[in-house]
């Protein structure tokens, strides 16, 4: 059989190595050419898994002229459908529209699509999704990563998340897109460490891997494996925690070097900068390094848009009106105690010793230490506490600091007031009771009944949680559970995941803020109390949004606990604070965005807006007018990135939702009975056989409801094995699937796990990523011999003497991945060639798949198809080819704008490098430094164009498979 050399592999290409045929999986780039992962296909290695280095075993393809035409005998020509079908799912998308990830196990909204939209019309797919709180970040990311893996460019994958969130973020994708995420939490990093050799690298082994850039920070031999990788895509979620802030973090310096490590970056941040034009240029230039050349100058002119796409509720609400639920908002006023009172005397007497910070005549510690009073008189204590003992230590070292001695007796008093208040004389410890029992009827055995409480510091946790406990009736029965950033990651994910399961006992939650970022609590909760009223607006929308989101069954309710004193100044500073509550609402209802009041969009800088306004006794009336957003002012940085002027609310465009994926089957349960029946009884009618592969497959058992669109499938070995790469979540104890292509069947999955004991659903979804239906794609592609392809003879709807050979075309870039995947059919009529048609057509004209065809057994002549088949293959080439080159010299366009946007870029870069000779030389200006930023921007350029190159270069010959031909109907006797 011809063969000829490969110059470069392919994903799905059938080739020979070793005299044995294989079927390439994934390539990778290696030492003097590629490493290819491979499944056998021929009968001495059907089943096996193998790995070969190009640089050492010659990699041979047929020339597909040379093809064997084998007539398919099968019923129904089931084996050629499903040979021809596990090619088609091979099929790469070649434009920027949504193929697959639209029907993922979701109930998909017109505006969750339009990032992958964003994304996939840029040469490089690096987007920041700043997307409110609450609409879905997670899933428009699972979007976009599902269209990446159906264009070959999605193998491995990178997943930075909180600690508390990696849980969550693994399950939303494992659970929505069928993307397993191998978990590198603390007990998931022993547990690897203990499967792989030792000197291994995880991120090698398993290739889909999600873990804190905390657990990075802290595990230096984990960092390194990091630093030494590659990726196809990178997400990082609450991307505004690697911002460079100016003090060159570690979580900075780490993301930095990862997106230089990946070709796609996706970033998820509902607060994506904080006002500062260094730090927001940080983020812009880990998306493009060839954005800003002067992170504290640029303007949109710097970089060109695409690059960020953010709504808010206010702009979806016509797309999403039975996903959300209007929420109810509550203010729970309590009157103040005389201990309480008391305690806000001896606050406002404690005389700092320090000197003023603040131009006005209120000390910045002061206030620090009322808004430790605003959480809790534990908190208070606490801050007091931690003060005295710095002014003791200071007054044993000789400090002659004036007022120590009257500072420390001030808080000492302050302390001695605070310890008066017991719960039953705190007025909004007993309110807090009220709301939970009167206002919610809350009942602790109910297990659908959760209440989230916030607080903002620690201390009031630890003094809530044994209080309620008591007065809740709930001792020692875990039914409280505290949140905060002091738990391990572990521990963290265990409360979260308790939460939402309605079999664990915990039904009240106490969170500090750092449940603020990003945690879904919706699954089992919909009411929410504040403690203590947050100091910045973007905390407000934060804690709401744990309730307050995409997906909510019930209405939200919202409440605030607010103390009323008949001290002057608290109440004027508590009125601030209502403000800020009045401001988050009126965002909600109106604008969208809370930071258009304040425009300092940092949670740290508006606590301190808020702080001065206090220390300067502004008054509620003038800090609420100062707090009028400026009309069309906007969010001038995220203005930058959406271009054109445009405005950040402007108005979502509502497209139509994508069309179904093109298959020859009625849906995925039909194509997965189809090929696991064919597989059974294929193998049992060859039982004979002393293949272990064929042995095993003879063996498989599976059972299908179509009432309830399920497939059950206990897993034969070879499909276990594969597992064993993947998540250990992901696969069944029991090694029995339960698959279903229904989305509100994996709905109630999803929940039922919520209700019962295993977190993990017991059901999957099956579509085209899951692994078992890429399982089978390589099954049924050995359903033929070495380099052979079916012919479905009889197949009405075509003409008389009518011949049609499908082949497809395959032009990959430097990277192999493939570019450009189309099928193209050679029409023949009386051995003429008549025209070259598109797959799709044929599939109309004879409703291939589409409509029940018996296989009559028709003879076909074999010598005479063969004859034809070398000018088919001619034909299709040349087609191929002119296909290729129109999509080169369109992808030329794109990558001479790459180009010169990066000689640009290196143009300003150097520029700003160069001493102004006008000018003496700033002070501490260096030489070796300036070196140093060269030699990066050359770095930066080179990396840059060697992806350009790599990327969207394609191949010049493309790689041409024969993949069945069609005969006509025979004419009967009479007719002929």
């Amino acid at each position: 059989m011809p063969t000829s050399e490969m110059a470069i592999p392919t994903p799905g290409a059938r080739v020979l190595i070793r005299d044995a045929e294989w079927v390439v999986r994934r390539v990778d780039h290696a030492p003097g050419g590629y490493q290819l992962v491979c499944d056998g296909a021929s009968e001495l290695v059907r089943g096996r898994e193998a790995v070969f280095l190009t640089a050492l075993d010659p990699v041979r393809a047929l020339d597909p002229a040379a093809t064997r035409l084998v007539p398919d005998e099968s019923p129904r020509f089931a084996d050629g459908l499903l040979y021809l079908e596990s090619h088609l799912r091979q099929a790469v998308p070649g434009d920027d529209a949504i193929h697959l990830g639209h029907t993922a196990a979701m109930d998909p909204v017109p505006y969750q699509l339009e990032p992958a939209r964003q994304a996939l019309a840029r040469p490089r797919q690096r987007i920041l999704i700043a997307d409110a709180v609450g609409l879905g970040k997670t899933l428009e990311a699972g979007i976009l990563v599902s269209e990446l893996i159906a264009r070959g460019r999605g193998r491995r994958i990178l997943v930075l998340a909180v600690k508390s969130m990696l849980t969550q973020f693994q399950k939303e994708f494992w659970n929505r897109f069928t993307i397993p995420l191998t978990r590198l939490d603390s007990i998931g990093i022993q547990r690897v460490r203990s499967r792989i050799p030792a000197n291994h690298s995880p991120f090698y082994y398993y290739d889909k891997a999600i873990i804190s850039i905390d657990t990075l920070k802290q595990d230096a031999e984990y960092r390194t494996y990091l630093e030494q990788a590659r990726w196809d895509i990178i997400v990082i979620d609450e991307a505004h925690n690697v911002a460079d802030r100016g003090t060159r973090s570690l979580r900075s310096r780490l993301a930095k070097l990862l997106s230089r490590q990946s070709d796609t970056l996706i970033m998820l941040s509902a607060t994506p900068h904080d006002g500062k034009a260094r730090s927001f240029a940080s983020l812009v230039n880990m998306l493009d390094a060839t954005a800003i050349a002067d992170p504290d100058d640029y303007t949109a002119e710097d970089f060109r848009p695409g690059l960020v796409i953010r709504r808010f509720k206010k702009d979806v609400q016509d797309q999403v009106r039975d996903a959300f639920r209007d929420r109810e908002v509550a203010t729970r006023r309590c009157t103040a105690s005389n201990v309480e009172e008391a305690a806000f005397e001896a606050l406002l007497s404690v005389r700092a010793s320090e000197p003023h910070r603040h131009p006005t005549n209120r000390n910045l510690f002061l206030v620090t230490l009322e808004k430790a009073l605003f959480s809790s008189p534990a908190a208070c204590m606490e801050t007091a506490r931690e003060r005295i003992g710095r002014s003791k230590g200071n007054l044993e070292r000789g400090s002659r600091a004036s007022g120590l001695q009257a500072e420390v007796a001030g808080l000492e008093s302050l302390i001695a007031a605070l310890e008066h208040i017991t719960p039953e004389r705190y007025a909004k410890y007993q309110a807090l009771l009220e709301v939970i029992l009167h206002d919610f009827g809350w009942r602790g055995d109910n297990p659908t009944d959760r209440i989230v409480v916030f607080t903002e510091r620690i201390p009031t946790l630890n003094w809530l949680k044994p209080h309620l406990a008591r007065d809740l009736g709930l001792a020692d029965l875990g039914r409280i559970a505290v949140l905060h950033g002091g738990l391990s990651d572990t521990e963290q994910q265990r409360v979260v995941e308790d939460f939402g399961n309605s079999q664990r006992a915990v039904r009240l939650l106490l969170c500090s803020d750092i449940a603020a970022e990003g945690i879904n609590l919706h699954h089992q909760c919909h009411r929410l109390i504040h403690f203590d009223l947050p100091w910045s607006l973007m905390v407000f929308a934060q804690r709401n949004g744990r309730i307050d989101r995409y997906g909510q069954q019930r209405t939200p309710r919202i409440v605030y606990l607010v103390t009323e004193s008949t001290n002057a100044t608290i109440r004027g500073d508590t009125r601030i604070l209502e403000v800020l509550k009045e401001k988050d609402e009126q965002a909600y209802q109106n604008i969208g965005d809370p930071s258009v009041f304040m425009g300092v969009h940092d949670v740290a800088e508006e606590e301190a807006v808020t702080r001065n306004a206090i220390a300067d006794r502004e008054s509620a009336e003038a800090f609420d007018e100062r707090l009028t957003p400026v009309p069309n002012e906007g969010d001038k940085l995220l203005a930058l990135f959406l271009g054109d002027g445009a405005e950040v609310d402007a108005p979502t465009p509502v497209p139509a939702m994508p069309p179904a994926p093109l298959t020859l089957f009625r849906d995925e349960l039909d194509y997965c009975a189809t090929a696991l029946d064919r597989l059974r009884s294929t193998r049992e009618a060859d039982a004979s056989t002393d293949d272990l592969f064929l042995a095993s497959a003879a063996r498989v058992r599976f059972t299908v409801n179509h009432e309830t669109q399920t497939l059950t499938l206990d897993a034969p070995d070879d499909l276990a094995a594969r597992y064993s790469y993947l998540p250990p979540e992901v696969l069944p104890a029991s090694r029995r699937f339960v698959l279903t292509t229904s989305r509100p069947r994996m709905q109630e999955a999803i929940a039922e796990s919520r209700r019962s004991e295993s977190t993990w659903p017991s059901a999957h979804y099956l579509w085209r990523l899951n692994p078992v239906v890429e399982w089978l794609n390589d099954r049924v592609l050995a359903a033929f011999g070495r380099f052979e392809a079916p012919i479905l003879g009889g197949i009405p709807g075509l003409q008389r003497r009518e011949t049609v050979f499908v082949c497809s075309g395959l032009v990959p870039n430097r990277k192999s991945h493939p570019l450009l995947y189309e099928w193209a059919a050679a029409v023949y009529r009386d051995g003429e060639f008549v025209q070259l048609v598109p797959f799709g057509t044929v599939v109309e004209r004879t409703g291939l798949g589409r409509v029940a065809m018996a296989n009559r057994g028709q003879p076909v002549d074999v010598a005479e198809l063969s004859a034809l088949l070398p000018d088919a293959v001619d034909r299709a080439r040349a087609h191929f080819r002119e296909r290729r080159d129109q999509f080169e010299g369109a992808i030329n366009t794109k990558l001479e704008e790459e180009v010169a946007a990066l000689d640009a870029f290196r143009t300003r870069c150097l520029k700003r490098l160069e001493p102004d000779s006008c000018q003496p030389r700033l002070a501490g200006w260096s030489e070796q430094r300036s070196e140093q930023e060269r030699a990066e921007i050359d770095a930066i350029h080179d990396e840059y164009l060697q992806w350009i190159e790599d990327t969207m270069t394609t191949e010049r010959e493309p790689w041409v498979q024969v993949l069945c031909a069609l005969t006509a109907v025979k004419p009967s006797t009479r007719e002929a």
